[in-house]
């Protein structure tokens, strides 16, 4: 076994530089996968759902490798920083849950925007982020090579491609590249290109770039080294040697090994032995390390099958640990190691730090359920964005205790579990069936709520489809002129319908005097000799009325109406007013007026 990252104990000293940790952000389908498999030249994307990143991954890339990559822009006798600790994080969300003793986990950023598509609201949600956590960053504008006329050429620098297109597609990119410039300025950031960026402090830099072709990807890497080593020098300055601090990425079986922590480890060392606590769904976990597993220099830990067994790891890097009892660990977690500090001061640690990601829940609301505590909180903030209530949020997979909760809600739109990236298991799923709840499940977190509320829109809308069915309709309509066609038993006449709906079975009242008078019932309603059910404003139909005696009670000329009953005329009024037509409402203001005139408060 090796030790890893460190030359001796006893020659790794403190203030030792750290590999700064960077992560990628930016609207979906713009190209950040994409870009870090450019730079570590693997094929993580296709392996994704949706073509989306999910979880978190890690990809360490040493400085020998940078130095390859961005060419005669980075010499490494100019550098004292190991390199770059790239995490491929699933969007702003969980990002905000990758945090380290309370701040971002990552040390600097990138912020990935498409040329064509511009600021997106996960760009703009990014940015909000960003400017909350105080993290620096850099633009990478993606997709030069998608500009018309474009002539790629591979992995060159951006100035260098950019002088060798023609005139017309380098002013495309200029135009686009300076609304990016001016979208940033509109949240509050001031950038320019990078190479005209004289204090980083204080101007965000962009960096044209195609992740297809490499094109600008030396610059970045370039501009990602200079303003960490400029920029953060100090902060990278860590005590090695000390008790190592991490979160954890992912919890995985590991043939041999059994559960194992993919973990980023961002300050000190853990060594094989030594005691950790680990944050766990019910409480922190103490165990001692039996195993430390890492990845090749540019593998990404969540795909690489090779682990080198390694005695001890130093900060920053991505490693796999072994360890018992970590059955319950949970992803997005907090890592200390304990060493030569109190144990239960470590234990109380971790503790606050799970406290500060809790999700809160209410009373009443949905069940969630996710694979790990980071994608946990990222679905409860995108609910809530939503404004959507959670009864109980917690991971692992959908269990038949999961639909027990869920079938108590008292709200139908409440009988939901949500479950992102995780099982239901077969029990769950019966039980689910025969308890009228539904489960939702889907591997990209804004399908998943978009699920849900195109669930509750169309249980709202056949909702009221059922109420409108059931109600009495306003309605006002005239016996034409020398259209009676049957005096009675029932009378046949003729009809124009004013306003409103005129439908079968409508009681059928006449406001002539104050009080209305109840003069029959429509039994039918026929157009060009056909039944029909129901009959709108302006039609002219032929309406068979039981009850009346045309000459009687009723003759050509006279205005007629549906009876509401008071009821129905509340619920119209207060509840389904916007959804019936604009006649109907007309009709019911003025059936409500000619009731109201005798009592104020009918139908209130």
């Amino acid at each position: 076994m090796s030790d890893t990252n460190a030359t001796s104990e006893a020659g790794e000293l403190p203030g030792t530089l750290r590999t700064p940790i960077v992560a990628v952000l930016g609207h979906v389908d713009h190209g950040k996968t994409t870009l870090l498999d450019r730079i570590r030249g693997s094929a993580v994307t296709g392996e994704e759902a949706g073509a989306i990143t999910q979880h978190i991954g890690a990809t360490a890339v040493p400085l020998e490798v940078i130095s390859e990559l961005a060419g005669r822009l980075v010499d490494p006798e100019d550098f004292d920083l190991p390199g770059l600790l790239f995490i491929d994080t699933p969007g702003h969300h969980s990002f905000t849950t990758l945090r380290s003793r309370g701040g971002a986990l990552a040390d600097i950023a990138i912020l990935v925007v498409d040329v064509s598509d511009g600021f997106q609201p996960q760009t703009i949600e990014s940015l909000d982020v960003l400017r909350r956590t105080q993290t620096p960053f850099v633009v990478a504008a993606n997709k030069v090579d998608t500009i018309p006329g474009w002539n790629p050429k591979a992995e060159t620098p951006i100035r260098e491609s950019r002088e060798a297109q023609s005139d017309r597609a380098s002013s495309r990119l200029d135009e686009r590249l300076y609304e990016i410039i001016g979208d940033l300025s509109e949240h509050g950031f001031s950038a320019d290109m990078y190479w005209r960026v004289q204090d980083f402090g204080d101007n965000i830099g962009v960096v044209p770039l195609s992740a297809e072709t490499g094109e600008g990807v030396p610059d970045l890497l370039t501009v990602l080294m200079g303003l960490s080593q400029r920029y953060l020098r100090d902060e990278m300055a860590v005590d090695v040697s000390g008790p190592g601090a991490g979160t954890v990425l992912e919890v995985t079986d590991e043939k041999g090994f059994g559960k194992t922590l993919d973990v980023v480890l961002y300050d000190g060392t853990v060594r094989e032995s030594d005691t950790i606590v680990v944050g766990g769904s019910r409480e922190p976990i103490v165990t001692d390390v039996r195993a430390l597993l890492q990845p090749r220099p540019l593998a990404e830990i969540r795909t690489e099958k090779r682990f080198e067994r390694v005695d001890s790891v130093r900060a920053a890097a991505g490693v796999k640990i072994a360890a018992p009892e970590l059955g319950e660990a949970m992803a997005g977690a907090p890592v200390r190691v304990v060493r030569d500090r109190e144990r239960d001061a470590v234990v109380e640690a971790v503790e606050s730090e799970l406290a500060d990601i809790e999700v809160s829940t209410e009373e009443e609301g949905v069940v969630v359920k996710a694979d790990t505590l980071g994608s946990l909180e990222a679905v409860a903030d995108a609910l809530d964005e939503a404004e959507v209530p959670i009864v109980r949020a917690e991971v692992g997979a959908v269990a038949p205790r999961d639909v027990r909760v869920a079938e108590t809600a008292n709200a139908p739109d409440h009988r939901v579990i949500l479950a992102f990236t995780t099982d239901v298991l077969d029990d769950a799923a019966d039980l689910a069936d025969q308890q009228d709840v539904e489960i939702f499940s889907n591997d990209v977190i804004y399908r998943l709520v978009e699920e849900y509320e195109e669930f509750v829109a169309e249980r709202a809308s056949a909702q009221q489809d059922t109420i409108l069915e059931n109600i009495a309709r306003p309605a006002r309509f005239r016996i034409l002129e020398d259209h009676v066609f049957r005096q009675s038993n029932p009378a046949v006449v003729g009809v124009e319908v004013l306003t409103g709906t005129l439908k079968r079975n409508a009681r059928v009242v006449d406001f002539a005097e104050r009080d209305p008078d109840r003069v029959g019932q429509v039994k039918g309603l026929k157009e060009q000799g056909e039944d029909i059910e129901q009959a709108r404003s302006g039609e002219r139909v032929s309406v068979a009325i039981d009850g009346p005696t045309v000459g009687r009670q009723i003759d050509e000329g006279d205005t007629l109406w549906s009876e509401l009953p008071e009821k129905h005329a509340k619920v119209l009024e207060q509840e389904l007013r916007e959804d019936i037509p604009a006649d109907e409402r007309e009709a019911l203001s003025m059936y409500l007026d000619k009731h109201r005139q005798r009592d104020p408060f009918w139908g209130k």
